[in-house]
């Protein structure tokens, strides 16, 4: 396979397809990523705390400070980055959705009230909503495009 002058390789795997819907899939979730976080620095503190597992060896707050800087940082990257590192960025929101599950698991779980969800029926029915939001960031960004057709 050809490489570029920078070392990464050329062809339809190296970056993500170029599509208006797509786009606006990236930008939509790198906004709802900005606002999630900002909502962790400021007004839903408290809510995000209750989805902190408690056996995470880590302050509740400190976590939640923590995961908003991330969503920020992601939101923002998704928004922005140039296209030679959206399908890094996309598996790195992706990662990042699931290793925020255990908190919406551990909600349901310890049936934690927080953002609406006050009932086992609804704490259970935001469980599968984390896979959707896996899929959207390697969609988005061409990831999961571009991991089918690397090189095997």
């Amino acid at each position: 396979m050809a490489r570029a002058e920078h070392g990464t390789p050329e062809g339809p795997e190296a970056r993500p397809v170029r599509s208006p819907l797509r786009t606006a899939g990236r930008i939509a979730l790198g906004a709802v990523l900005v606002f999630a976080g900002t909502s962790h620095l400021t007004f839903a503190r408290e809510e995000f705390q209750a989805q902190v597992p408690g056996w995470v060896p880590v302050d509740e707050d400190a976590v939640v400070l923590g995961s908003g800087v991330v969503e920020i940082t992601l939101g923002t990257a998704l928004a922005v980055a140039p296209r030679r590192y959206r399908t890094a960025v996309g598996w790195l929101a992706a990662a990042f959705f699931v290793a925020i599950f255990p908190g919406n698991v551990s909600q349901h779980v310890t049936r934690t009230d927080a953002f609406g969800l006050d009932s086992d029926a609804k704490r259970l029915a935001r469980l599968p909503f984390q896979a959707l939001l896996v899929a959207w960031s390697l969609w988005s960004t061409g990831a999961w495009r571009a991991w089918r057709r690397r090189p095997r």
